[in-house]
């Protein structure tokens, strides 16, 4: 038998590592110009007079009855002629008109949710854009924030981070002291009703500046830093959605500790089963090493687990998911939905997209409709978790101006009305 002769590769030197780096950046940059043609940013969807009824809960009937008032957006004829379309503006004016009760209460301010998992490919990303989408779509105002330095979120929004993310566009600043607000680095989107603080590979510098501001800032806090940043910011929205790294990096505990909520994308397989135990043991050391062993305290509101990538034919994922709802049942709760593994999504993260993003899907009707529904029920689900933290809210104002009037009579401040006669 004749031996294979192998040429011996020739050595790869750092040179060639940054040619491959920039050829890399290149493509991405001309697929991403590809795909968003005719411009190189994102459009955002249109609705017709029957999807955007369906999105405001009435009668396709109702809604032309209702346009007759004139005072809500009328929308225009698509460039053919034959049918009426909204713009994303458009729509939500029509939302936040019909959804009137549900949106934020006076005395409210934003609730912050971190999507975290210590594994990537669960579907984290993908859930936090979908998350900020649908609540637009609810009428809510949204603040994204990407603090993983791979900056997938940032991509979807039509930003390529190598290349349009500049340090001072990130939260590294925030991390390394020299911005105190995360207002910076605020900037709009391609969808209406949600701004984007970008992330991009600069942000791994926030992994060296936070431990060294913590031994050299005395009473530094490093884990507070992203929570005090968006103190400034939380009156101004209604949500704000915080994507994290695929680890329990420095950027992720500040994520987590900055947060009301916590939603765990999990699919229900064996080592994302582990990975997702082995985060919550390593959250619950580091926090008690933070937090516990200081005296201090803090309480979430929700802490929820997503089923995600689900494959209804797995018959190995039938069983994990029984040890997940097992397992969960507790303080750390299962939501009763689940997000399906589908060509839909698949091919949406193709396109730089999510289900939201697709306004015509040229595969299967009811596997799209699926994809859909599941994501409109997780969102659904996490707008009721974000109410009761509002109404919480309201009740804690309202209970401290009580406190505040009773104070001011009993000091002798206020002067108390005498009744007549």
């Amino acid at each position: 038998m004749s031996k294979l002769t192998i040429k011996s590769p020739a050595p790869i030197g750092l040179a060639d590592i940054a040619e491959q780096a920039a050829h890399s950046v290149e493509m991405m940059s001309q697929i991403r110009a590809a795909m968003l043609s005719p411009t190189t940013r994102k459009p955002s969807p249109v609705w017709n007079l029957s999807q955007l009824a369906s999105l405001l809960n009435i009668e396709k009937g109702s809604l032309t009855h209702r346009m007759g008032r004139g005072d809500l957006p009328q929308g225009a004829l698509n460039e053919v002629g034959n049918r009426r379309e909204f713009s994303l503006t458009e729509v939500r004016t029509w939302v936040r008109e019909y959804r009137k009760e549900s949106l934020r209460p006076k005395g409210a301010e934003a609730v912050t949710v971190s999507i975290a998992n210590f594994k990537g490919g669960v579907g984290k990303t993908t859930t936090a854009v979908t998350l900020a989408q649908g609540m637009s779509l609810l009428g809510h105002k949204v603040l994204v924030i990407d603090t993983d330095p791979q900056g997938s979120l940032t991509t979807l929004f039509g930003i390529l981070p190598d290349t349009e993310v500049d340090e001072q566009d990130t939260i590294l600043p925030l991390a390394m002291g020299s911005e105190t607000s995360i207002r910076y680095a605020i900037r709009p989107t391609y969808w209406d009703g949600i701004d984007l603080v970008p992330a991009s590979p600069v942000l791994f510098g926030a992994e060296f500046a936070l431990p060294a501001r913590q031994t050299k800032e005395d009473g530094f806090e490093f884990w507070n830093v992203l929570n005090y940043g968006i103190d400034d910011v939380r009156a101004d929205y209604d949500l704000i959605v915080i994507d994290t790294p695929p680890a329990l990096s420095y950027t992720t505990i500040n994520a987590l500790l900055a947060s009301n909520g916590i939603i765990m994308p999990l699919p229900p397989s064996t080592l994302d089963f582990a990975s997702a135990a082995q985060f919550w043991s390593l959250f619950s050391d580091l926090t008690t090493q933070l937090l516990t062993n200081r005296g201090l305290d803090k309480q979430f509101d929700f802490l929820n687990i997503l089923l995600s990538r689900v494959d209804s034919s797995d018959a190995t994922g039938a069983i994990v998911k029984q040890w997940i709802h097992s397992t969960y049942a507790n303080r750390v709760s299962v939501l009763p939905i689940e997000i399906p593994k589908t060509a839909v999504t698949a091919s949406a993260t193709v396109e730089f997209g999510t289900v939201y993003d697709i306004t015509k899907y040229d595969g299967n009707a009811r596997t799209f409709k699926r994809a859909r529904d599941a994501y409109d029920l997780m969102v659904s689900y996490v707008e009721t978790s974000v109410q009761s933290v509002w109404r919480r809210q309201v009740e804690q104002t309202d209970d401290r101006a009580k406190a505040s009037s009773i104070g001011q009579v009993l000091n002798g401040s206020t002067p108390v009305a005498q009744g007549a006669g």
